[in-house]
């Protein structure tokens, strides 16, 4: 599903909606939670998840063309923790 998709699905859903509306309510729920995590707060969305930013450590790697060992820097990146009702009805 694209935010195309899913606007058109929530303008559907709430007839009082617009398409145009519905899409800027996702654009706008996409660029709140992107800022809030990249700020390093946790959006915690109740029955669907939690989006947050996790920290990688430095580590060594290797090369898989050369098998030469290289230095992997420290960095973050987001993640996304799925609630326990998300999980079911994924799950069937």
């Amino acid at each position: 599903m694209t935010k195309r998709e899913l606007a058109e699905a929530i303008a559907a859903a709430h007839p009082d909606l617009n398409q145009t509306t519905a899409a800027a309510v996702v654009e706008t729920v996409i660029e709140t939670v992107t800022s809030k995590v990249a700020a390093g707060e946790d959006v915690s969305l109740a029955g669907f998840g939690t989006f947050e930013r996790r920290e990688r450590s430095a580590r060594t790697g290797r090369n898989p063309q050369t098998g030469e060992s290289i230095d992997i820097a420290a960095s973050q990146a987001p993640a996304f923790k799925p609630a326990a009702a998300f999980k079911r009805a994924v799950a069937g």
